[in-house]
């Protein structure tokens, strides 16, 4: 499909609805925000009208109808069936924090993996300062998946798959990289974060502004996922450092949402990321170095897996220590 006048003039009705200003300006509709997305991912929408678009939804603040329908237009451009990409647990990957070192949650990920739990992890590291999941992943001998049939092989092969999302939705990854140019996030980011290429009926998501909580489960909600436990998280990643406690907020479709406050770890030093390099990296997952503060959040970050799974009678440390059995 391609850009049209007639295309420009029925987005141009789009933007006028979320910008016209107070008292007369609205979200979109499921519906609407559905088909308006589907147009800027078709390139249907003029780019002075795609930037526009995107930061009046910014200013206007994310509404979990209008993100629903974000994803499922991101959904429906993507030839996800076909791929046969299957999970049981999602675990977007779009932080960006500054501050951020070594991603440990892709160790906790890893070990879940070891231990039968098909984890598909997604994402996009670019406007991170620390170690990306594919620079973790190139420490351990390990790659990320090129695109969507090989995460699919890799899911079915080891049970784990890293797939950027450059090789997934590369309209997406487009998109998200105007942040360059804004200077700010938009609501991509969260769309992104809630697409759940694999079908996995259990997600875990780390948010950086708490805010953000309430949106991502009412999209969970809507979209009738099953299960989706969001925590404020390190850098905005799906992982603990139980310094102090923290509240994991759980979207159960059976019994709606809960709160969990997760107790602290006594007696850690905070992580140090400056020292974080990837022979440290490597040599936390062999077992042959074990600083206390990174293998405490290793755990508290595979209890956060375990927590979306339902599976809270499995011990994290059972599940990091059978990983050292298998290497």
């Amino acid at each position: 499909m391609t850009r049209t006048a007639a295309t420009e003039t029925e987005f141009a009705g789009f933007v006028a609805t979320i910008g016209r200003g107070p008292g007369r300006s609205r979200a979109l509709t499921r519906q609407e925000a559905r088909q308006a997305f589907g147009m800027v991912l078709a390139g249907q929408a003029d780019p002075h009208q795609v930037g526009a678009f995107m930061m009046l939804l910014r200013f206007r603040g994310e509404d979990a109808d209008e993100i629903a329908g974000m994803v499922e237009a991101g959904r429906d451009a993507m030839d996800l069936e076909e791929a046969g990409l299957r999970a049981d647990l999602d675990w977007p990957s779009y932080g960006a924090g500054r501050t951020r070192g070594a991603p440990w949650f892709l160790l906790a990920a890893l070990a879940l993996a070891q231990a039968g739990v098909r984890v598909l992890m997604h994402g996009s590291n670019d406007f991170s300062a620390g170690m990306t999941v594919a620079q973790g992943l190139a420490a351990l001998g390990l790659a990320p998946a090129a695109d969507v049939k090989a995460a699919a092989l890799a899911l079915r092969d080891t049970g784990f798959a890293y797939l950027p999302l450059a090789g997934m939705a590369p309209a997406l990854d487009d998109l998200l990289g105007l942040r360059r140019l804004f200077g700010l996030r938009s609501p991509v980011n969260t769309v992104v974060r809630l697409l759940n290429p694999g079908d996995a009926p259990a997600g875990v998501d780390g948010v950086f502004h708490p805010p953000y909580i309430d949106v991502h489960l009412g999209v969970a909600e809507r979209l009738g996922r099953r299960r989706l436990l969001v925590l404020k998280g390190g850098g905005g990643e799906a992982e603990r450092v139980p310094l102090k406690p923290a509240s994991a907020h759980l979207w159960d479709h059976a019994r709606g949402r809960s709160e969990q406050v997760l107790t602290a770890k006594p007696g850690l030093a905070p992580l140090s990321p400056r020292d974080d390099t990837s022979a440290l990296f490597a040599a936390v997952w062999s077992g042959t170095a074990a600083p206390p503060t990174v293998i405490a959040t290793i755990e508290a970050t595979i209890e956060l897996g375990l927590l979306a799974l339902g599976r809270t009678e499995t011990a994290p440390r059972t599940i990091w220590d059978a990983r050292q059995t298998r290497r």
